[in-house]
């Protein structure tokens, strides 16, 4: 099927029913004009052309379309449409729509074929109701619920905004567990004032009969209190409801070109549920720019410690040049990008969205930057005073410490990946880039303690098993207080 979804159903509705395009076509009956549908109207009108007159045909919301008549068919017959008849087709319309079935109404009416102007006012007054109602049943996904349900927990409300009736969607709420205690028609959006309709949007999150100057009006007034607002749109009267919207989603599928240009984002698939995914990547991304951001500061805080420190106390060169490089460019580098790779923490969703306002860094976050920092920065020192004896040992002292600054940080990354959740909660093994990563730039750090060539170009010396030792010993308290800092602070 392409095109339309409603116009798809119908041509299938009537393929079902063996009524064929085929076989109602006629070269001699063209088609003269068309009314489109719009979301103020809530109708379509086409006029054909036949030899001694012109039909024009209308499908439209029953709310609509039933006052228009002034008869209806009843098998071959023309019956006068009389107030009890209204009332009737009334009722069997409102019973369909609770069930959560959009309907479309269908009439018709003759007009002479000498009128050649004409006036869709006009055209569609006193139509004659063919007696049919066509059920269109859109079922929402079984994933949608599910989505509902985390958007909650995420601190996301969802306002549900429709053309369809009030009882449709009600129906439809209540399938997808969005609780509102009634449906405020588009009509009444237009009589409320700001403080009414700000007071309404409390409670009820139904709203149909609409079209896109309510959605507007909707977007505007929660803005003004502070809302971050995502609006979904297809049409061209979407457009500047998507454009004002904080964040504009338009549909891929059945969206329009306007609604695209318009909105931020494009869903390919149409899908609710696609969204809270995204909300979920984003802030995924979000965390991963944090642990990334925190972790690079970290380390580069403990070499500028390092260094200065050993500069304050009138030490020789702790590190050369090209060994700062090689952290810099290989191994810290290749650790981060690992860090940015880590899956989504297990309460992504069961937190409320961050103030925009927020900055990346805190102040107890950069607290904690700053203690790791000069901890490393610290035992860096101590470990290259250790082996400062005599002028022969300057290069092994200096090993030690371009060894032992890398290894801290290694160890160091295990605490960034959260600074909520414990190693054990996590699981050590779900990152699987940051393991692999780490075992690389350990195993590059080996070589360049072993591997000659490599021993000369920065200026290492190969360290003994008591070396390792003293360097694991200095570095694993670094993790030890991350884990028991998460611990006490999960437990309070």
């Amino acid at each position: 099927m392409l095109g339309d979804p409603t116009e798809g159903a119908l041509v299938v509705a009537a393929n079902k029913a063996k009524i064929f395009k085929k076989d109602i076509s006629c070269e001699t009956c063209p088609l003269i004009t068309e009314f489109s549908f719009t979301s103020v109207r809530k109708r379509m009108t086409v006029i054909y052309h036949y030899p001694e007159k012109n039909i024009a045909y209308v499908k439209g919301a029953p709310e609509v379309l039933l006052p228009l008549c002034q008869s209806y068919q009843k098998n071959d017959k023309v019956k006068e449409l009389t107030g009890i008849d209204q009332e009737y087709f009334n009722q069997v319309y409102k019973d369909m729509a609770a069930k959560g079935l959009r309907i479309l109404a269908l009439a018709y009416k003759e007009i002479p074929s000498e009128i050649t102007h004409f006036i869709v006012e006009e055209v569609e007054k006193k139509s004659c109701f063919s007696r049919d109602l066509l059920a269109l049943l859109t079922l929402p996904g079984p994933e949608v619920k599910a989505a509902m349900e985390r958007a909650k927990t995420a601190g996301i409300e969802v306002i549900m905004m429709t053309g369809d009736s009030p009882l449709t969607a009600l129906a439809v709420a209540r399938e997808i567990s969005l609780f509102s205690p009634k449906a405020i028609r588009g009509t009444e959006i237009e009589k409320l004032d700001e403080a009414s309709l700000r007071e309404i949007l409390q409670t009820t999150k139904v709203f149909a009969r609409v079209n896109p100057a309510h959605k507007l009006k909707v977007v505007d007034i929660l803005q003004k209190q502070g809302h971050i607002t995502a609006m979904t749109g297809d049409g061209v009267n979407d457009a500047p409801a998507l454009k004002k919207a904080n964040i504009g989603i338009a549909m891929g599928i059945k969206g329009t070109d306007v609604a695209k240009e318009a909105a931020d984002i494009v869903l390919l698939d149409d899908n609710f549920a696609s969204i809270v995914s995204g909300v979920e990547e984003g802030r995924r991304e979000y965390d991963n720019i944090q642990r990334f951001t925190r972790y690079l500061l970290s380390s580069n805080f403990a070499e500028i410690v390092a260094i200065a420190g050993a500069m304050f106390l009138k030490l020789p060169l702790i590190l050369l040049p090209v060994q700062i490089l090689w952290m810099n460019l290989i191994t810290d580098g290749m650790t981060a990008l690992a860090l940015g790779m880590e899956p989504p923490a297990k309460d992504v969703m069961h937190r409320p969205p961050r103030d925009p306002q927020q900055p990346i860094l805190s102040k107890k976050v950069f607290l904690i930057i700053l203690a790791i920092g000069i901890w490393m920065g610290v035992t860096t020192i101590f470990s290259f005073t250790h082996y400062l004896g005599s002028e022969n040992m300057l290069s092994k002292a200096r090993t030690i410490a371009f060894t032992g600054i890398i290894i801290f940080e290694k160890i160091n990354v295990f605490n960034f990946r959260s600074f909520r959740f414990n190693l054990w909660d996590i699981g050590f093994f779900s990152n699987p880039f940051l393991i692999i990563a780490w075992l690389i730039t350990v195993s590059l750090q080996i070589m360049v303690v072993y591997f000659p060539p490599l021993q000369h170009i920065l200026h290492t010396v190969p360290l003994n098993l008591a070396d390792w030792g003293l360097i694991f010993i200095l570095g694993i308290p670094i993790l030890i207080a991350g884990e028991i800092f998460k611990f006490l602070r999960k437990q309070h």
